[in-house]
């Protein structure tokens, strides 16, 4: 067998050699991690003998999970054709090239369990969900339906306004749902949250969650938080039912590792620990944890992930050593992605970050263009130069084509300027992460169809769709039978839809209608073991009436929902020919329940990328526009009173500057209206820690500066000489004034931003990072 390793740079060699105990790779953007993943995985079998079945790799998307897959398949064919044919596997015949990557598919990417934390949890769930002992009583069968985010805010709805009759001003049903998500990635039962939140607000949203969690019980139902956190506390309180998953996964990978919460945390520390203290554990025999991040790259604290989790890994798992001595780090810092200029201005900026693994990102390409930092009068003007700017490049360079162009953005609003210049030009763009294909609305009434035939005591979808399209039952028909299920003691609404007796006595002249529903659901659960799920989605469509509806409508946004549906199709198929161990109806549901906005960016589609930077995380484009870099924009308002909030935005920055390959453009504007008003802007802080002699453009002059004479030199002026600051004027203040406050000491004043009399000042104190204060209302003296 040929070295299949000899490709990798020495220290991604490093650590996919290492086999076992734990290893962090800290992977820098465009390092190759994926890489590092992927023959890390080909390593274990080729070289360790490790059986596919033991090994578990978690990746942020499907997505991903998919493209590691297809670079595995190639990885083993490769090696395969080499070794029978002497050959490189591009160079046989297709049919060849299919054969060996379809026997690699049978003996190794088959039986590899790669997926979303969300989808293995849901796959493990479906083998021993049925052991898992609530301590409400509360049981789910192997058949459970997974809740969307819509799904979830609806139930959550009906709890806060009818179920309990909050006013849903003072508990917004939202802000409630949002709050009960995220106590369940911080492993807390509505007791726990009731103890942590003892207030009145505090004891209703843990009430409201006590009746959530039974409503989806009643419904045979999880949403995506329970996924991970059902078989955390079934793992706690079956040993056995642990002691088989730690003893199957004897190899535990995890992609993107400073996006995890302390759910998912405490899920890998059970699988890796067979529940034991991490302190204690020393069974490491043919058993490893292999965790890749990037602390300079989380950006999703909002959604609960905790970067200190990949911060404290040495103390954790590894050995604590420092990074010169470590076993258990491997630092990947040679960048494949971006020019030399574009690394070196996104290391100069996050090295003001303070809560980071000190690494370098270093370029194997050459130095390319300088960033361009343009400042436009406003938001539409911004616009224009950016879309100028596209078109010339276009025209320019025959390589390039519109989908090589990306513009990132802090908030959603800002899209609306570009995408009317990019109409007004008929250039072609996307916006990702805009309407899901998911979230459709006649994606979600066939997809409630599915789910009520795959699990007729989900009661939401069986709602949803008992009268879509119209058979004359109306929501009178519908409370009368839930009020029915009610006085028998809480029954699933299908067990009186089941009844053809029960149906007649209480559903009265709705009774036909209600009938046929239930009929169709009877006769595609007979089939659901049989049918592949597009024959039953293609039955369902017919036999319901919702095609012909549509197409009875006649009208362009009916033809839209048409096209939508017959997608849904399409995809089923298409996950058919992916899955052909499991095509069945409920694979087909999982997967649909669990595709993320971040899948639905098709590669290689020819149009112009406009997303959030929150979005374009795992993504990269030859051309980028970072746009909007504006103190209160970016950074935003909330983020300033905050040193944890402002290092948070300065890392998604960070992350927008590495998307771009090629050529990066920085824009901001003098004044924009976001909310109705125009209001004047100033240039972000962050723009104030670019490198000058890397930036050009039209803004430089006018950024915020770093103060360049060392503090030291600036506290050697006498502080003596202090005297109160005069404060309040933007006039009153220059970048380089040495000040002394009353609790951080002495510092020195980097930024400004701000006009007139409403200013703040960024101030770097020694031994206590950089903050931004108010000098109206901060304690200020000044050094003369």
């Amino acid at each position: 067998m040929t070295d299949f390793l000899a490709l990798l740079n020495p220290a991604q060699r490093q650590a996919v050699e290492h086999y076992c105990g734990p290893l962090l790779v800290v992977a820098g953007a465009g390092s190759g991690k994926t890489r590092a993943l992927t023959y890390r995985i080909a390593n274990l079998v080729l070289t360790h003998k490790t059986d596919p079945d033991n090994i578990l790799a978690v990746t942020f998307t499907n997505k991903a999970a998919k493209e590691m897959k297809e670079r595995i398949e190639v990885l083993f064919a490769e090696q395969d054709a080499q070794a029978r044919h002497g050959k490189a596997l591009s160079s046989l015949p297709q049919y060849e090239q299919t054969k060996l990557r379809s026997q690699v598919y049978k003996t190794v990417t088959k039986h590899l369990w790669i997926g979303t934390f969300h989808a293995l949890c849901a796959r493990i769930l479906r083998f021993d969900i049925e052991k898992y002992q609530h301590p409400a009583g509360y049981r789910w069968t192997k058949n459970f339906s997974i809740f969307d985010e819509s799904d979830a805010q609806g139930l959550v709805k009906t709890i806060v306004t009818q179920t309990l009759n909050l006013d849903d001003k003072k508990f917004n049903p939202r802000s409630v749902r949002f709050a009960i998500s995220n106590a369940k990635n911080q492993k807390l039962t509505p007791d726990e949250l009731e103890k942590e939140q003892p207030n009145y607000r505090g004891r209703v949203i843990a009430d409201v969650y006590r009746y959530y969690q039974k409503a989806l019980a009643e419904n045979n139902a999880l949403d995506f938080d329970d996924l991970i956190l059902m078989p955390v506390f079934l793992f706690q309180q079956n040993e056995q039912v642990l002691a088989y998953w730690h003893k199957r996964f004897r190899h535990i990978l995890v992609d993107e590792y400073q996006d995890t919460n302390r759910t998912q945390y405490e899920l890998i520390r059970l699988l890796a620990t067979n529940g034991e203290s991490i302190a204690t554990y020393e069974d490491w025999n043919h058993r490893s944890v292999f965790v890749v991040g990037d602390a300079d790259q989380s950006i999703y604290s909002f959604r609960a992930a905790d970067f200190t989790i990949l911060m404290n890994f040495q103390d954790d798992f590894g050995d604590g050593l420092p990074d010169d001595d470590t076993r258990s780090m491997v630092k990947l810092e040679e960048n494949y992605r971006s020019t030399s200029n574009i690394l070196e201005v996104a290391n100069h900026l996050i090295e003001n970050n303070t809560e980071r693994i000190d690494k370098v990102l270093r370029a194997t390409r050459g130095e390319g263009e300088s960033i361009y930092v343009y400042r436009a009068e406003d938001e539409t003007a911004e616009a224009d130069f950016v879309i100028s700017q596209i078109r010339h490049l276009e025209t320019q360079h025959p390589e390039l084509n519109w989908g090589n162009f990306a513009i990132l953005y802090r908030t959603n609003a800002q899209s609306r300027a570009f995408e009317e210049v990019l109409t007004r030009y008929s250039i072609p763009y996307q916006v990702v992460g805009g309407l899901r294909f998911y979230d459709r609305r006649e994606i979600k009434d066939v997809l409630a169809y599915l789910r009520a035939i795959a699990n007729p005591f989900d009661t939401v979808s069986l709602k949803r769709v008992i009268n879509v399209p119209r058979r004359g039952v109306g929501k009178g028909t519908i409370d009368k039978l839930e009020q029915a299920t009610q006085t028998l003691g809480g029954i699933p609404l299908w067990e009186i839809l089941a009844d053809d007796t029960s149906v007649k006595t209480l559903a009265g002249r709705s009774a036909k209608g209600v009938l046929e529903f239930a009929d169709l659901i009877k006769k595609y659960r007979q089939d659901m073991d049989d049918q592949k799920g597009s024959e039953i989605i293609q039955g369902v469509l017919e036999d319901s009436g919702y095609l012909a509806a549509l197409k009875a409508e006649g009208t362009d946004e009916a033809d839209d929902r048409f096209g939508n549906v017959q997608e849904l199709y399409n995809a089923a198929l298409q996950f058919e020919e992916e899955n052909v161990d499991d095509p069945s109806l409920l694979a087909f549901l999982s997967n649909a329940s669990l595709a993320s906005d971040m899948d639905d960016n098709k590669d290689g589609k020819n149009a112009v990328s406009l997303m959030t930077l929150h979005s374009s995380k795992g993504l990269e484009f030859p051309v980028v526009f970072l746009v909007g870099l504006e103190q209160g924009l970016f950074p935003n308002h909330r983020s300033l009173e905050d040193p944890a909030a402002t290092e948070e935005e300065r890392r998604l920055c960070y992350v927008g500057i590495t998307r771009a390959k090629e050529r990066l453009f920085i824009s901001h504007a003098r004044a924009r209206r976001l909310y109705g008003s125009r209001e004047p802007a100033s240039p972000s802080l962050f723009l104030g820690e670019l490198p000058l002699d890397l930036v050009t453009g039209n803004s430089t002059t006018g950024l915020p500066q770093k103060w360049s004479t060392p503090i030291r030199e600036a506290r050697n002026r006498s502080e003596a000489a202090a005297k109160p600051g005069s404060g309040a004027h933007e006039s009153d203040w220059t970048v380089g004034d040495v000040v002394v406050h009353k609790a951080y000491g002495a510092g020195e004043v980097t930024h400004i931003f701000g006009a007139g009399n409403k200013i703040c000042l960024a101030i770097n104190f020694p031994g206590q990072g950089r903050k931004i204060v108010d000098p109206k209302i901060s304690a200020l003296q000044r050094a003369e």
